[in-house]
């Protein structure tokens, strides 16, 4: 959509999560720090937990991605689940049937799938995303997986990744067992006001194919107060704010239009109103580990105060969206029409210019059919076209040349 108008060549902030538009900031990098201890020391389970969109599954990508040939990895990502169907997911993605088997026929044939893969000289990694959506038993089936080890190692290494729920959900007194065995524990915070400055623009140097797009501290900051830092708001926000820049053909994007977009976005139910928006204060750490970070409370954030901006003739502010879509979607064809016409218009010169050329390059006393054999005929130069009258062939073609366009296009 606004892509080619912004010199971008793809959209910065698309809700997918993407590796190569991680941004390292503090947390971040201190996160994956964790990951890769926990997973180079073979230590029992390892729980990385953030709010909804503090870019957990794109730091889990960010990490499989960095994994080398020797390292199988098992995904579930769907864990709506009772411990039986745990143990067949987790068979299912690791290659293995478990149709029509028993369940000590299910751990079994686990059992000696992961012994194989160890004497292959291979690690086996089980990841679980929305982790805090597992039971109790299926939690307590985690643990008993992980009892499956060699005399110096485990067969198995467990990567759980939730939103802060899990670790409530592991305080519980019937999981006592797995919290022991716990040894890698991280909790993401939200970014900080530099952060997300730092985070919106690297997004948009890495998305940029010219000088790249950038959003003033100003902008930033009040992004920033209304996302709570939070990255996925974040995109949102600026997704938000360059659709409402294209549409209004503006080059760069300030803190008015910024201001704009979140009045828009409130009342299209896109965002909730400021006022209902308050910082839930963070979960309390996993009992006691011997790697884990404590995360500090957030205060909830601070209403902004947003002046009235003057209504725009061109794009009116508080329109419905699918008014602003039409009109998007209307000046999408207009462009697309200019260009067919364009082409058209250089093909059709083109040819006129090639017929000239050929006309040119014969001789200025050809015989002309019908005169006497021997009878040279002298041929009138064309007369110039004063200034006033049409504009000629030669002209357009000069003008569609150095980058022009025709009367008649414009």
């Amino acid at each position: 959509m606004y892509e080619r108008f912004y010199e971008l060549r793809e959209r910065p902030f698309a809700l997918s999560p993407d590796p190569d538009y991680l941004y390292p900031s503090r947390v971040h990098r201190e996160a994956l720090d964790y990951l890769r201890y926990g997973l180079e020391s073979h230590a029992g389970f390892v729980v990385i937990t953030g709010e909804i969109g503090s870019g957990k599954t794109t730091l889990l990508q960010t990490l499989l991605r960095g994994l080398d040939s020797q390292t199988t990895v098992g995904r579930i990502v769907n864990t709506m689940l009772d411990p039986r169907e745990l143990l067949e997911t987790i068979m299912i993605d690791f290659g293995l049937d478990p149709t029509g088997k028993s369940k000590p026929l299910i751990l079994r044939d686990l059992s000696q799938y992961l012994v194989d893969q160890r004497l292959a000289g291979r690690m086996v990694l089980l990841v679980i995303d929305e982790a805090q959506n597992l039971s109790l038993g299926a939690l307590e089936e985690l643990r008993m997986l992980s009892n499956l080890e060699t005399e110096k190692s485990k067969l198995l290494q467990i990567v759980m990744v939730g939103q802060p729920s899990l670790r409530e959900k592991l305080n519980a007194p019937e999981l006592e067992q797995l919290r022991q065995r716990i040894t890698v524990s991280y909790h993401l915070t939200p970014l900080d006001a530099d952060e997300t400055f730092n985070y919106i623009n690297h997004r948009l140097r890495r998305a940029a194919t010219s000088a790249p797009l950038e959003f003033p501290r100003a902008a930033t900051d009040v992004i920033h107060t209304r996302s709570r830092g939070v990255p996925r708001i974040v995109n949102v926000i600026c997704d938000a704010a360059l659709v409402f820049g294209y549409a209004e053909e503006r080059r760069a994007v300030d803190l008015a239009l910024v201001q704009d977009v979140l009045g828009e976005l409130e009342v299209t139910g896109v965002l909730p109103p400021m006022g209902a928006t308050n910082m839930t204060e963070r979960a309390p750490s996993v009992a006691p580990a011997a790697t884990e970070r404590a995360a500090p409370a957030v205060a909830a954030a601070v209403p902004l105060q947003q002046p009235v901006a003057e209504p725009r003739a061109a794009v009116p502010l508080r329109q419905d969206a699918g008014v602003r879509n039409a009109l998007l979607d209307q000046r999408e064809q207009t462009l697309h029409q200019r260009e067919r016409e364009l082409a058209e218009q250089r093909r059709i010169l083109a040819e006129e210019y090639r017929l000239l050329r050929a006309r040119s390059s014969a001789p200025a006393t050809a015989g002309i059919a019908g005169a006497p054999r021997g009878v040279r005929v002298h041929v009138q130069p064309a007369l110039r076209m004063p200034d006033d009258r049409p504009e000629s062939v030669w002209q357009r073609i000069k003008r569609i040349m150095l980058g022009g366009t025709s009367p008649a296009m414009e």
